[in-house]
């Protein structure tokens, strides 16, 4: 069955809906080139174009040759598949926290210019002037001032998870700069949403967004998934978990859990170095991360914030993302946002930012595009943010900021998306109906640079397949 998309042909195959002709071909070679380069051990592409899924790839391996198995031995390189689970790291931030938030607003139990102070009296019980300043806002924008994450230097949490501390510190860790001031990405902004959502809903984030968000969208595959609620053979060695039976083991798990029968399909990230210059306080130390996320806020509060935590496969990742991309076009939907509440979260939303900005923005991001074509040289690559000293942020969408890079140079600066420091990232356009999500473990290539570029890459490759 031929599906047309834009000007290319494309036909349903066992994988999914794949390219027929070649148009997709420059984001394989990418893709190979990059881990043929060890930049990234493998990953998954999806993208979408016109309601559809018009490119649904799986690259490299798994995990690498030599690492430890699942038992914990040396192991050969397990193939990369496209029903391989993440740590999606950040992308928590919109998928999850965000989009929680943005519901609690729709229910009248949150305003975003409301003093976090109000639903939190802990962020500023000393009363002081410049915290009773920060607002929903700021955080959800990331213009609050604080600092990019909570103190690690002492071994809190890694002997066993401590949820509560980790909520303490981000409450009252003192600001780096003045509410509203400036743009600075903080895993803490996120946290305290975690936080705020837990305490209006009086539920458990992972509970709260897995009843309201990831089930009703039907992303089956996508989950916090806490230590302390797992289910099936496996150990628990301070704030991490490990494998402890054969891949074919299936146990049936009560609701409020998650089967450890997941961890062969989950890609591993990096070796647990969290030690605080003594190993002996992290019983996971010197083991390989695989079903604990990598974060190491969230991985010491048990596997459950609001900066990070949760984890998925591409395809769900892309039913968000076309379910998001649906409500804004107005076609049917199980989105669980209005369109006008979507278009809130999507749009700039920090502190000061006018309609003038974004135009300019645009202007500037199209002189750049002309000027200089796709072209492998990065030193030709357009700048990121479009203007020097602007940053366009939504609620808990990136807009036109440095880490931007993922928009590639094609879509503009009306697109928005996110990234992960694992090695993820997701660009919606709505513009043009697209979508481009490449979900990787770059990480655990050690001493491998950041896969910016290639995710910039990527995106360009798909938006001149599809004549965006």
């Amino acid at each position: 069955m031929l599906v047309a998309a834009a000007s290319a042909r494309y036909v349903v195959s066992r994988k999914g809906i794949q390219a027929a002709s070649t148009e997709f071909a420059p984001i394989s070679t990418l893709m190979n080139d990059a881990i043929a380069a060890q930049r990234l051990p493998g990953g998954v592409v999806v993208i979408g174009h016109g309601g559809r899924t018009v490119f649904h790839e799986a690259y490299g391996s798994r995990t690498l040759a030599g690492e430890p198995g699942l038992d914990g031995s040396p192991a050969s390189a397990e193939p990369m598949t496209e029903d391989t689970i993440f740590d999606i790291a950040s992308l928590t931030k919109p998928l999850a926290t965000a989009t929680a938030v943005m519901q609690l607003y729709e229910q009248g139990k949150v305003a975003f210019d409301d003093p976090v102070q109000t639903y939190l009296p802990d962020f500023n019980a000393a009363n002081d002037p410049q915290r009773a300043k920060v607002t929903v806002r700021m955080l959800l924008t990331q213009t609050s001032g604080e600092g990019i994450d909570v103190s690690l230097g002492d071994p809190w949490g890694l002997a066993g998870a401590d949820k509560a501390e980790g909520v303490h510190r981000a409450l009252t860790t003192p600001l780096q700069s003045g509410a509203g001031e400036v743009f600075r990405y903080s895993d803490i902004n996120y946290i305290v949403l975690g936080a705020l959502i837990e305490e209006l809903t009086g539920e458990a984030e992972d509970v709260y967004v897995q009843q309201n968000v990831f089930a009703p969208l039907g992303m089956t595959e996508t989950r916090y998934l806490p230590t302390a609620k797992a289910c099936g053979p496996h150990t628990v060695r301070g704030a991490a978990i490990a494998w402890a039976g054969g891949p074919s083991e299936l146990v049936a798990c009560p609701a409020g859990t998650w089967s450890t029968s997941l961890l062969p399909r989950v890609a591993p990230t990096a070796i647990d170095d969290q030690s605080n210059a003594d190993p002996s306080k992290n019983p996971d130390f010197g083991y390989l991360l695989r079903g604990t996320v990598h974060d190491p806020t969230a991985r010491r509060m048990g596997g459950v914030s609001g900066d990070a935590g949760v984890f998925s496969t591409a395809h769900d990742v892309s039913i968000y993302a076309q379910a998001l991309l649906d409500r804004l076009a107005d076609r049917p939907s199980r989105f669980p946002l209005k369109r006008a509440t979507l278009e809130l979260m999507t749009t700039p939303q920090q502190p000061g930012h006018t309609a003038q900005q974004v135009e300019a923005a645009n202007d500037a991001a199209r002189e750049a595009i002309a000027q200089t074509p796709n072209t492998a040289d990065p030193l030709l690559a357009p700048n990121y943010p479009a203007i020097a000293g602007q940053r366009l942020f939504g609620f808990g969408w990136d807009i036109d900021t440095d880490y931007s890079k993922p928009r590639g140079l094609i879509f503009p600066i009306g697109s928005f998306g996110a990234t992960g420091f694992t090695g993820t990232s997701v660009w919606l356009d709505p513009g043009s109906d697209t979508y481009v999500i490449l979900l990787a473990n770059s990480i655990l290539v050690r001493g491998s640079p950041p896969i910016s570029k290639l995710r910039g890459d990527v995106a360009t490759a798909a938006a001149q397949a599809l004549r965006v």
